[in-house]
């Protein structure tokens, strides 16, 4: 088989760099499926990878990209066979294994989901880890017992990938959805995605006491910090709050009476070893009674790899919105 093109990540001698190189294509061992990648995704952390901004990469030179979806090539595992449409985020991709920037990505078969009827590798990948995260989000906070007649669902990040996603599918689910956004020109955006209200990040209600005026019956957090504590001090009795993002620091100052007065439950969504079984569930959801009304209204573009460096300092300067996706082979 012929080289591939890859996104490749190295901190060595001549310091954190990353570019475009030629790399064979690797061989799977037993266990191992070898998929052709149509499309990835990028990612926050994506962007902290390839720009060096932040300590995500365990492992050196590696490939980056935390997602990636295609065409199995090769398999050596059972599951699966040549032509299967598969599906792979989270794990080890881009941390101390190889991820999606490549032509081909070879991973262990318990890292692959089957793409389920209703999506395709694009639409997949539209999701990716961003929209696998939104759901996981979601299913939290419905077995936590969340229900529409609790109040407005607050999704702070909500022009992210994250946040956008998590917005489309409480709406399709029958919440009353109030989005947090900096962003005044996505404001119609997030309307056509299913959100009920728009706000800015300086306009959440309540102040800095301990307990405040409860608005929210629950809310998705992209965003930590401050704004996650005053969430905290603004849910009411039994509500839950999905704790996802760190873009506003990773620092959390509140009190334990939200929890132990008001019984609000802080549920962390941790998306990256998932068990196989949940996986595809949530998946299947995706493709089903979760989906978007309109899938594609969530993308913002589709690139090559050499428009990664660009994207990233884009993504990291708050340029982006919705889901940008990468195609490796062209």
């Amino acid at each position: 088989m012929p080289d591939q093109r890859a996104f490749r990540i190295h901190n060595d001698d001549a310091g954190y760099h990353a570019g475009i190189e030629t790399i064979p294509v690797p061989e799977p061992a037993d266990g191992e499926v070898l998929v052709r990648v149509a499309y990835s995704g990028i990612n926050y952390k994506d962007a902290l990878a390839g720009t060096g901004k932040g300590k995500v990469v365990k492992t050196f030179p590696l490939t980056g990209g935390i997602d990636a979806a295609g065409i199995v090539e090769q398999s050596r595992h059972q599951g699966y066979k040549p032509g299967d449409a598969v599906i792979a985020t989270g794990w080890g991709m881009a941390f101390d294994h190889d991820g999606g920037y490549a032509e081909y990505l070879c991973v262990p078969a318990d890292w692959l989901v089957p793409i389920p009827q209703g999506l395709d590798p694009r639409t997949a990948m539209i999701h990716g880890t961003a929209g696998f995260t939104a759901a996981l989000a979601v299913h939290r906070l419905l077995t936590n017992g969340q229900t529409p007649d609790m109040g407005p669902i607050l999704v702070t990040g909500a022009s992210g990938g994250v946040g956008s996603i998590a917005v489309a599918i409480l709406s399709r689910l029958g919440f009353e959805v109030a989005a947090v956004s900096g962003k005044p020109e996505m404001h119609q955006w997030l309307t056509d995605l299913g959100a009920a209200r728009i706000l800015g990040r300086d306009d959440l209600p309540g102040g800095d006491r301990p307990l405040e005026k409860a608005v929210w019956g629950g809310a998705i957090d992209n965003v930590g910090g401050a704004m996650l504590a005053r969430i905290t001090r603004t849910v009411v009795n039994y509500g839950s709050i999905a704790s996802i993002g760190l873009a506003g620091g990773t620092e959390l100052s509140t009190t334990v009476l939200p929890f132990i007065l008001r019984g609000v439950s802080l549920l962390g969504v941790h998306s990256v070893d998932i068990p196989y079984q949940q996986r595809v569930e949530l998946w299947q959801h995706l493709a089903s009674d979760w989906a978007p009304a309109d899938l594609d209204l969530i993308l913002d573009s589709c690139i090559t790899l050499d428009a990664l460096p660009e994207l990233f300092e884009r993504m990291l300067s708050g340029r982006t919105h919705g889901r940008v996706l990468v195609q490796p082979g062209v």
